[in-house]
């Protein structure tokens, strides 16, 4: 009897592992010797996906390497990492973070060795809401995290900042804007490979999301982004972007902006902006449905607040 619970409790141990699917492989496509975009799928968390869906990068410096953005979980931090370790055999010393949300700063906790780095911002806004998006990962996966915890930086930059730095031998410029698809922010330039990290200031061929966006200053910091010359930009989601698929997202967004402006300084609500404000350029894009309703509506309200 004792053998045959045994053998049950088995093959139930084995029929649950089955219902975790692995998760989607990681796309490296190799910007040049030492950087590689780590891409993930362009789709929201998922059971499927189990939460990886965040675009990494991987930067190989002479005594060990850089990894941007870590995922939504410590599994989905694991994943980057082996795919990672895959490009190099140097440690990974340093990992930096674009931005507070889940996606990018939840797989923090399998880097117990390295540096991390953020926005000062960053930093706060994980702190005050990494219980939520843990949250938010369980409930959009439908997988329990209990190893995930909220890991932050030891190193961060102020607002407003854009501040020269060595890693490795890899010169970087960590740009830190006032604000645009969250308060906390931070780019990279790597002026010597010419390469520009956006996190989710950009986008490619997915709706941005505007859940904590400063919605005219993100208008403002994507007309900055054009400054640099960048030969190649790595972008949150989405495939890798050219500098002019990058003017093409500002011309976008500040004509989405200066739209929903419009409606409200003629005396219209809401509900008029889906009228009298074209939105063709952005059913393009994945996502739509999920997301445009609630960017209208952060717009509307931050218009509101600025013209009141």
């Amino acid at each position: 009897m004792k053998k045959i619970l045994l053998l049950l409790a088995g093959a139930a141990l084995l029929a649950g592992a089955a219902l975790v699917k692995p998760l989607p492989e990681v796309k490296t496509v190799k910007v040049n010797e030492r950087v590689y975009a780590l891409l993930g799928p362009t789709e929201l968390p998922n059971a499927h996906n189990g939460g990886y869906m965040v675009n990494s990068t991987l930067i190989i410096g002479d005594k060990g390497a850089i990894l941007v953005d870590t995922g939504f979980s410590d599994e989905v931090g694991a994943h980057i990492r082996k795919a990672a370790e895959k490009l190099t055999r140097l440690p990974i010393t340093h990992v930096v973070n674009t931005h507070h949300h889940g996606d990018h700063s939840l797989g923090n906790v399998v880097f117990p060795g390295a540096e991390i780095i953020s926005s000062e911002n960053c930093k706060k806004l994980m702190i005050d809401t990494g219980a939520e998006w843990i949250a938010i990962g369980e409930s959009m996966t439908g997988r329990k995290l209990p190893n995930t915890k909220v890991v932050t930086a030891s190193r961060t930059y102020a607002s407003q900042t854009r501040t020269p730095a060595e890693i490795n031998g890899v010169k970087i410029e960590f740009w830190v804007p006032e604000g645009a698809h969250t308060k906390g922010d931070m780019l990279m330039w790597l002026p010597d490979d010419k390469v520009l990290i956006g996190g989710d200031v950009l986008v490619n061929t997915v709706t941005p999301g505007f859940r904590d966006a400063e919605v005219k200053q993100w208008v403002q910091t994507l007309a900055e982004v054009q400054q640099y010359p960048a030969r190649t930009i790595i972008p949150g989601h989405g495939p890798l972007m050219t500098l002019q698929q990058a003017k093409q997202l500002h011309q976008q967004m500040a004509a989405f902006y200066a739209g929903v402006e419009k409606v409200y300084k003629s005396g219209g609500s809401e509900e008029d902006v889906r009228k009298q404000v074209s939105l063709k350029e952005w059913q393009k894009l994945k996502h739509f449905d999920e997301q445009m309703g609630g960017n209208i509506n952060r717009t509307w309200l931050q218009v509101e607040a600025e013209n009141f």
